[in-house]
């Protein structure tokens, strides 16, 4: 969509809760220049009171406090009514209930998963890191998109105080931001469904939650008229793994490079003597086990020599010089090895 006055929307107020503190003491510092009334809970209003920020504490507005050690802040009508309400349509009920209109939701939540990765993590301290009103918040103001920007990413506030510097938000802007903060609260619910469904007696879950990032744009797909692109696991590709593997030299893999190098990685790995395996269009031309990767590469190499040329060849040892040079001996797309 092309921005025009009708799509830009000004940022007259927001509201503002942060686990992660990142870059949070500039955003709010350009957004009170900018005349913006800022709403905190208490742990993000210390944070911007000690850097001279003037803030509204959000039990103030609502005129309801903190309770249960936190579990309840910002569930309330007043909270939920202004990033909800739909500007120039809901503007009767909101005056009425004293609501305002809040176009602006800096969140971030509770570190789940640097929880449950803690050798010291419990079940009971898992369930306390479990945000509930951050992503009643997050998820409010990506519907209400059309008139709310919604930011959970720190490394997304310059561009807030671009925005600022431009008199509002564009619709282009909000889009994706919303688009990015659904991402992000699906991912936080499947950490947290993941880490539930392992604690009932080691059985599989009923639904598996899986959430992967993009890690790269490929050349093409699997034919050259089709589009792909590479995504790992969102907790970090394991070690051994192809996604987690470091490239060293070469242009950028191919969906067929990727393909097979991990067939090869998948098949070499499997032996504990060392080993060698080519493979040439997702199949194994050549498998052989030696004494060293050297032996064991010969070994493959004589079991087709013609399919070995352009494959992909795997090790489960690391490659000393001698075996480097043998490799030079042949055309190779991929060499992949501890």
């Amino acid at each position: 969509m092309t921005t025009t006055a009708a799509t830009l929307r000004p940022i007259r107020r927001a509201l503002v809760s942060v686990s992660d503190k990142t870059g949070i003491v500039e955003l709010a510092a350009a957004l009170a220049r900018a005349g913006v009334e800022i709403l905190c809970t208490g742990n993000t209003r210390r944070v911007l009171n000690d850097a001279g920020i003037a803030v509204r504490e959000v039990a103030d507005y609502t005129g309801f406090p903190e309770l249960m050690d936190g579990r309840l802040k910002t569930l309330h009508p007043k909270i939920h009514g202004g990033i909800l309400g739909r500007r120039g349509r809901d503007d009767a009920v909101m005056a009425e209930h004293r609501i305002d209109a809040i176009d602006l939701v800096v969140v971030n939540l509770y570190p789940f998963e640097a929880t449950v990765a803690r050798a010291d993590a419990t079940p009971a301290l898992a369930v306390e890191n479990i945000d509930i009103g951050g992503p009643a918040m997050i998820r409010s103001a990506a519907k209400n998109h059309a008139d709310v920007l919604v930011v959970i990413d720190p490394n997304d506030y310059a561009q807030v105080r671009a925005a600022l510097a431009h008199g509002g938000t564009d619709f282009d802007l909000r889009h994706r931001f919303a688009t990015k903060a659904f991402a992000h609260t699906a991912a936080y619910d499947a950490a947290i469904a993941t880490y539930l469904s392992g604690s009932v007696n080691g059985s599989f879950p009923e639904r598996l939650a899986l959430q992967f990032e993009k890690r790269e744009q490929l050349r093409y797909g699997e034919n050259p008229h089709q589009q792909a692109a590479l995504y790992a696991d969102a907790g970090g590709a394991p070690s051994g793994t192809v996604t987690g593997a470091t490239q060293l030299h070469g242009r950028s893999l191919s969906y067929n490079n990727i393909a097979d190098s991990d067939a090869a990685w998948e098949c070499v790995k499997s032996f504990s003597e060392p080993a060698c395996v080519i493979i040439k269009h997702a199949n194994p031309c050549g498998v052989a086990i030696g004494r060293d990767p050297l032996s064991a590469y010969q070994g493959a190499f004589s079991t087709d020599p013609t399919s070995a040329f352009g494959g992909i060849i795997a090790f489960n040892r690391p490659l000393a010089s001698e075996a480097a040079q043998a490799l030079a001996k042949q055309f190779v797309e991929v060499v992949i090895a501890p």
